[in-house]
């Protein structure tokens, strides 16, 4: 994001707190598309099944995820995401369209980065987050139990992976990137390293939201970090906003949103689940709900 840009994001986060949008997976699943709707007439021949991949619709069905952006802004959203948490050619080798990465997360920038501006005004700008998710791999931990010491990514393999999607999504009108729903602080990393790389490239310092997951009452990440532990492991990378998503509900994240503003010196995020799963895999947390609840997160200074 050019450098004015830049400064218009940090000067709406010292006047207020900014609404980020909702998850867009729950969104589309909820439409109810079939396998044909998925592929399009792009890829109406591709080999293998792509229903329940969502960020190929930026390129079969963007009108979907521009609808989805829409709702999020009617609704009140400051900044919306872009539908790339899985656009890395590791994620997508799922559904062998590594060739198409780079074109995934260009056309869902586009898409985001349109519809934003048509709802920006002078005095109230849409900002654009482009997303990285995980990836599916973890540079921590072996996914064989009978081998601690195997690991089916590199670090060198991750950065490869997000600087390829954050080039794009930067190049395409993205005006931040969020490192999304991190549960291995070395995947983190690796995408910080990325992101140094990409600046260095575009000459400016790209911003950066990095958001971890609690994934049990435990209070640490997959890899076993605590919160403050996460906090300081990527406190070198500067980041613009620094938070937590995902995996607990409100209520169940407000002890780790507090501890995670007591020790960062930066601005503080949430985004959490509508509670825990039921045993249907629903979610049974209302809007009404989880408003009470992150409106006291931001009356208490959390955020």
């Amino acid at each position: 994001m050019p450098e004015p840009q830049a400064a218009r994001l940090r000067q709406a986060l010292t006047q207020r707190i900014l609404v980020l949008d909702g998850a867009y997976g729950t969104l589309i699943q909820g439409l109810g598309l079939d396998e044909a709707a998925y592929r399009g007439e792009l890829l109406e021949s591709h080999p293998c099944q792509l229903g329940g991949n969502h960020d190929v619709l930026a390129l079969t069905r963007p009108d979907v995820v521009r609808d989805a952006h829409r709702r999020y802004l009617e609704a009140g959203a400051d900044i919306i995401q872009t539908n790339t948490f899985t656009s890395t050619r590791i994620a997508q080798a799922d559904y062998q369209l590594e060739d198409r990465v780079e074109a995934m997360n260009a056309a869902s920038a586009r898409v985001a980065r349109a519809v934003a501006d048509e709802f920006s005004t002078a005095d109230r700008p849409r900002f654009v987050a482009g997303v990285i998710g995980p990836t599916n791999r973890t540079a921590s931990l072996s996914p064989d139990v009978n081998d601690p010491g195997f690991r089916n990514v590199s670090f060198a393999e991750l950065a490869d992976n997000y600087l390829e999607a954050a080039r794009s999504l930067m190049g395409n009108g993205a005006d931040l990137i969020l490192i999304e729903t991190v549960f291995d602080t070395l995947n983190a990393k690796a995408a910080v390293w990325a992101l140094e790389a990409l600046s260095v490239e575009l000459g400016y310092r790209v911003p950066v939201m990095i958001s971890g997951t609690i994934t049990d009452a435990s209070g640490r990440t997959l890899s076993g970090q605590t919160t403050e532990a996460f906090w300081f492991s990527l406190r070198h990378a500067e980041p613009l906003i620094i938070g937590l998503n995902c995996a607990l509900g409100a209520d169940q994240l407000r002890p780790y949103v507090a501890q995670l503003a007591k020790v960062a010196d930066t601005f503080v995020s949430v985004h959490p689940n509508a509670g825990l799963p039921n045993a249907f895999g629903e979610y049974d947390d209302t809007p009404e709900s989880m408003a009470e609840t992150l409106g006291e997160f931001a009356r208490s200074g959390l955020l």
